[in-house]
């Protein structure tokens, strides 16, 4: 058949995944991915939820109060507050990476 050679058997795909010491950790405990894609999908949602409200109340704090607002601890928070949306990113992250595992490994069809 032409173009046959090209072919990559699912077998061989399932047994040797691609990508980082992580992902192959994950894809050998793919239920240890699932349970972390589940964790980190929580945690985002805790994150997130009001983060854009409370990181534009205190920046409408800092704008109108000033160095008094530093002083109570305004800049304080809103460091706080960049730093909880780095996290929440990095659980976006996280869960996208468990998502995509998840999905190669059930596309593929069969188990290594």
């Amino acid at each position: 058949m032409a173009g046959a050679a090209d072919l990559t058997p699912v077998d061989a795909v399932v047994a040797q995944p691609h990508g980082s010491a992580i992902y192959r950790f994950l894809w050998r405990y793919w239920w240890l991915a699932f349970v972390l894609m589940g964790i980190t999908f929580v945690l985002f949602g805790l994150v997130t939820l009001t983060l854009l409200h409370m990181l534009g109340a205190n920046i409408e704090l800092l704008a109108a109060h000033g160095i008094d607002a530093v002083r109570d601890g305004g800049l304080r928070q809103f460091v706080e507050l960049v730093v909880s949306g780095y996290f929440g990113a990095a659980c976006y992250v996280v869960f996208k990476l468990c998502e995509k595992l998840l999905v190669e490994r059930l596309a593929a069809g069969s188990k290594p």
